[in-house]
């Protein structure tokens, strides 16, 4: 078999890097993103490490470019994305660079510290305005709130302060003032109209300005300390008219000159950020290219001689020859005389695993990866095989030509849009999902509008293409059909049944009372049928993983007992679906047995149910055969970690030949013996342990199938579930709408389409399909991939620059 179907071959090699040459050599492997390097430096600190320095002045300049491309967010300017790769940058380079980003980065700030400063100021002097304006507003309404007797000239001659809060804090900053001061302060205040900017957030706020009239020095340090707890801002305004309207003339001229200086210090920030947002993201892959290449370096060994470095790699054996030219080229760029040396190592550790996708393959992988990365060289079920039959038991769950064709539409909008929506780079994850399993929900789709055409059913209705098979005689017409409601057709009269819908069922069962007693019946044996075959289909996986690995008593002892199992129950159950739809036709399907009665019977040996008669000649000897054959079968099965099954049996003779069979061939398995050996320390064979382990599998296994083959009736379940949400959907909606009639019909009908379109979309496309989708993961994860797989390795990870270029965080 080739690579399409299991993980790649891996191989560790050594590379011997000259000093010179091993930056622009891990360079260029970085490009090519096909090794992955060993740490050989596992007990040194990270601090302690040749290259930390380098390290660390890349994340100086990562973080000053984060800094600017905060302020480019901040400043609602778009960074440019061309979606260029720049070169790796020369070691010589990150001077030039450093200084260019220092410089920057200076710049930015002394602009925003000046800018905060003026800004200050500028708040400070509206404030001040705002004052000055309501000043003598506040003295004339004083005046005309005095009681009789009292004069103008004892509030006048009253102190008062003046100054500006926040407005959410007037209510509580007047209860304060009185409660403190007993009631001997008089305080007015107004809002202010126009918001105002924080100079240091930079946030809208909205403020009211007061004036506090008072008498005494007691009263005025209460109030100030008052003030100040409220965060007011206090400042000085004149006693006179003439003076506040002197100073407001000057503030205002003062405020004019102010804005015109913070204009021409925004347009120059803007013209600084708008130059950054054109290159910042070229800066960005410049440096994490730079780290991500030190980093990497700090993972070789250096030479006693200090002129070369050497690195251990994991690497397909298949991509040798681009990685020996990308060292070629990585030494001739850094100009070194001196060639890198690739040799391949033997060794005993298990390699990584690594299985090539695209992106049409990757999604698929991506649900296999998701239950356990495989094993070295393992059947990887993710290509071709859950390809085709992930989109397959999804769409018998969720069989409808119309969804299907919504879904289809939707999905191919993703693919056929792939690029542009990739450029935009959303930060939306639900999108992101979705959009990275774009062609999981094409095969999706058109695997539905597949079912769908063989159910018959497009939003809950069937549709009548070639003719239904059934037919009325004349002589029920037209009498019969108006006076009777329910009718019966029986296909044993001659003319009522003209013979099989051409493809998928007849449209004549969508009206018929008795359709879902019918659909109950034919969906459930299919869901038993695809779920034997899908099964039956994962153990033969097995034998192929059994025949690489080169382990024959895992076929004795394994493969076949469980493939003999499985078939002679489970296998046997779906030969008789089909033996009894080929076996009997409308006049004798009165008297068809039942399956399941005759399945159960044939566990209990109740062979003479009067009830239940055998379904064929020979039913009984062969079932007794078979049961037989079984425990025969099950006390020799073995697992694949090379095991014997201890279970006792009647034979002691047979037993103890394949026991002593098993055992030695764990002898001769160089790493048979070393599997029964504890972490502690090295033990020997334990009998007791295998005959515990060894039964517990054989009856986990002899169990499992029955669990798994009921388990797929969910695909039965859920197909029915859907049909009737769909039918419930169009009764309740749109059968309501089509029965309106006239302009206000069409208004109405209009007005529950739409009730309908989204109801359909939320929950038959979305809730629904999202159900179905889980539940196939469930049948592979659990029922198809247990068989043959088991996803206990470790994922292939290559120091690649490609995760810097899709925007994904550093590992």
């Amino acid at each position: 078999m080739g690579e399409l179907f299991r993980s790649e071959e891996m191989t560790l090699a050594q590379l011997f890097l000259q000093s010179e040459a091993a930056y622009c050599c891990v360079s260029e492997l970085g490009e090519i993103g096909m090794v992955q390097f060993r740490d050989l430096n596992p007990d040194v600190n990270v601090f302690q490490r040749k290259f930390v320095n380098e390290v660390r002045r890349c994340e100086e300049m990562d973080r000053k470019l984060r800094f600017v491309e905060k302020e480019i967010k901040k400043a609602n300017i778009q960074i440019i994305d061309t979606g260029e790769n720049p070169e790796v940058p020369f070691p010589r380079d990150m001077i030039d660079m450093e200084a260019t980003f220092e410089k920057l980065e200076n710049e930015l700030k002394e602009i925003n510290t000046n800018q905060e400063a003026l800004k200050k100021n500028f708040l400070e002097l509206t404030e001040l305005k705002h004052i000055l304006r309501r000043t003598q507003q506040f003295f004339d309404e004083v005046i005309s709130h005095l009681l009789p007797g009292q004069t103008a000239h004892i509030v006048l001659c009253s102190r008062f302060v003046a100054g500006v809060i926040g407005r959410e804090r007037i209510p509580t900053f007047e209860r304060m003032l009185w409660r403190v001061c007993r009631g001997n302060v008089f305080l007015r205040q107004a809002d202010i109209e126009d918001p105002l900017e924080d100079p240091a957030t930079g946030d809208q706020v909205h403020k009211s300005v007061f004036i506090i009239f008072f008498q005494g020095d007691q009263l005025k340090n209460r109030v100030k300390k008052i003030c100040e707890g409220f965060r007011a801002t206090l400042y000085p305004c004149p006693e006179t008219p003439q003076e506040r309207k002197e100073m407001l003339a000057g503030v205002n001229t003062r405020i004019d000159d102010l804005q015109m200086v913070l204009n021409q210090t925004e347009d120059h920030r803007q013209r600084v950020l708008q130059a950054a947002a054109k290159t910042v993201r070229v800066w960005f892959i410049k440096v994490r290219k730079m780290k991500a290449i030190y980093h990497t370096l700090n993972l070789c060994n250096i030479d006693v001689t200090q002129k070369c470095l050497i690195a251990e790699v994991w690497c397909p054996v298949s991509d040798l020859d681009a990685i020996q030219f990308a060292l070629r080229r990585g030494t001739e760029k850094s100009g070194s005389t001196v060639p890198s040396i690739l040799n391949r190592m033997q060794t005993k550790q298990t390699p990584p695993t690594y299985n090539k996708t695209n992106k049409f393959t990757s999604g698929f992988q991506n649900i296999v990866d998701a239950y356990g990365i495989g094993n070295y060289r393992e059947i990887n079920p993710g290509t071709p095989y859950t390809i085709i039959t992930f989109p397959f038991l999804f769409a018998v769950m969720f069989g409808d030509l119309g969804h299907g064709t919504l879904m289809t539409c939707a999905a191919l909008y993703l693919v056929l849009r792939e690029s542009r929506l990739m450029a935009q780079r959303s930060d939306n994850e639900l999108f992101n999902m979705v959009f990275a399993g774009r062609y999981i929900i094409l095969l999706m789709g058109i695997f539905s509008m597949y079912t769908g055409i063989i159910y018959n059913d497009c939003f809950s209705k069937s549709l009548n293409a070639f003719g239904s098979g059934w037919s009325v005689r004349p002589m029920f017409m037209p009498d019969t059909l108006t006076g009777n409601r329910i009718l019966q057709l029986d296909p044993v009269v001659e003319g009522v049944f003209k013979g099989p819908y051409p493809i998928g069922i007849d449209p004549i069962w969508n009206i018929a009372l008795n359709k879902l007693t019918f659909l109950n019946s034919f969906k459930m044996k299919m869901s038993v049928i695809l779920g034997v075959i899908h099964m039956l289909f994962g153990v033969t996986l097995s034998l192929f993983n059994h025949l690489y690995f080169q382990k024959p008593i895992n076929i004795y002892l394994g493969f076949i007992p469980e493939i003999v199992f499985m078939s002679s129950l489970f296998g046997y159950l779906a030969i008789l679906i089909f033996y009894k739809w080929l076996a009997y036709d409308a006049q004798t399907s009165r008297e068809a047995p039942s399956l399941l009665i005759a399945f159960i019977n044939m566990f209990l040996f109740s062979y003479s149910d009067p009830t239940n008669k055998p379904l064929y000649r020979g039913q009984v000897r062969n079932s007794l055969a078979r049961l037989h054959l079984l425990p025969c079968v099950d006390r020799r099965r073995k697992t694949a970690d090379g095991l014997i099954s201890v279970e006792l049996c009647s034979q002691p003779v047979t037993f103890l030949r394949f026991l002593a069979a098993g055992h030695a061939e764990l002898r001769r398995d160089p790493g048979g013996e070393r599997a029964h050996r504890g972490r502690g320390g090295d033990h020997p064979f334990n009998f007791a342990d295998v005959a515990v382990h060894q039964a517990i599998h054989t009856i986990e296994y002899c169990l499992g199938c029955i669990s798994n083959t009921a388990s797929y009736l969910r695909l039965w379940a859920l197909s029915l579930a859907h049909a009737q949400l769909s039918e419930v959907l169009w009764t309740m909606v749109m059968h309501i709408g089509f029965s309106s009639r006239g302009l206000a019909g069409f208004f109405l009908l209009s007005i529950f389409f739409a009730a309908f379109a989204v109801l359909t979309v939320a929950i038959l496309l979305i809730m629904e399909g999202l159900s179905a989708f889980l539940h196939a993961l469930r049948l592979h994860w659990v029922e198809f991939q247990n068989k043959f797989y088991s996803g206990q390795g470790f994922k292939f990870l290559p120091f690649t620059f490609e995760s810097i270029l899709e925007g994904r965080s550093e590992e």
